[in-house]
């Protein structure tokens, strides 16, 4: 069988001095922070694609490259784009955020314009009355048409500061871990984690590697959830090289490569595909968004295409 990696990123047995593992992870949390700094895309009021815009709330089609917030850093953002273009009843823009994607993820985000949009869109996000869905490509074959990834989420301790799977095996190794050495983050308890996926297509790149066009729906929200979630069913997102092939997280999601599923994409399939894809924005895109509004009540039902 061929190797899922070709960098030992495998589940393995866990380290007798775990706190020691974290600190030698926090030079490798420097340097990938360092290098996601580095690939920051800029972007202006003229390049946002407005979705749909009132006097409460905007919402815009992010690019991929692009951060959703500034951060300690004040990188530039879609956030300060948008405070630019619009500006908000707070006069400040860290006032406007409900919600984000992830950098290299593009699609529909909601920011608010004033108080009162921005305190309806919290209690829409916090009691999960909004729907979003996402489209992807996936490295081979889904078997099934349709299922439920549910699987709990937890810092990866060795490859920070990326999300695994959390297992038993995983959560024994923090136990007596003080807060203060490895940090609080690491310590988090586990992160319940529910994906729906739907197949829409299984085509094929480049006329020869296996693909599948997923709709997947995130029902938990966590940080990362999505590329965990196809990375543990043996099916990473096309183009991810943080969890697919030869990517800087855990293989797998965290997982054993014995566990996963029969029909998990083979690695000189993920090869090929991270070869021929290399250079090119990853494959998942926030393509709808359904929820209503906080101030007319109208309900609202968004939608924009994936660039892939």
């Amino acid at each position: 069988m061929a190797k899922l990696q070709e960098r030992d990123r495998s589940s393995k047995a866990i380290s007798p001095d775990v706190s020691t593992l974290v600190f030698t992870s926090r030079e490798h949390d420097v340097k990938i922070k360092l290098k996601i700094l580095a690939q920051i895309l800029y972007i202006t009021i003229q390049d946002l694609e407005v979705i749909y815009e009132d006097e409460h709330i905007a919402v815009i089609n992010k690019p991929s490259g692009v951060l959703s917030i500034p951060g300690k850093e004040d990188n530039p953002s879609l956030n300060k784009a948008v405070f630019d273009r619009f500006g908000c009843e707070s006069n400040r823009m860290d006032k406007m955020v409900v919600h984000r994607l992830g950098m290299d993820t593009s699609g529909l985000i909601v920011f608010a314009l004033t108080d009162a949009a921005l305190r309806g869109l919290n209690t829409l996000f916090r009691t999960r009355n909004i729907t979003r869905k996402y489209e992807a490509l996936v490295c081979g074959h889904v078997t099934n048409d349709n299922g439920i990834i549910d699987l709990p989420l937890m810092r990866d301790y060795e490859f920070p500061p990326y999300m695994r799977v959390s297992t038993e095996e995983h959560q024994r190794a923090l136990i007596g871990l003080d807060p203060e050495k490895v940090g609080k983050k690491i310590l988090e308890s586990p992160k319940p984690s529910v994906t729906e996926y739907e197949v829409l297509a299984r085509e094929e790149l480049d006329g020869k590697e296996d693909v599948t066009r997923l709709a997947l729906t995130s029902i938990s929200g966590r940080t990362h959830q999505l590329n965990v979630h196809c990375a543990a069913i043996g099916h990473p997102i096309v183009g991810d090289t943080v969890y697919g092939y030869g990517g800087e997280a855990s293989a797998n999601g965290g997982l054993e490569e014995s566990t996963l599923p029969d029909d998990r994409a083979s690695g000189d399939l993920q090869r090929g595909i991270a070869e021929f894809y290399a250079g090119k924005t990853m494959c998942v895109h926030a393509n709808s968004i359904s929820f209503e509004h906080p101030i007319t009540r109208e309900k609202l039902s968004l939608e924009c295409a994936a660039p892939f």
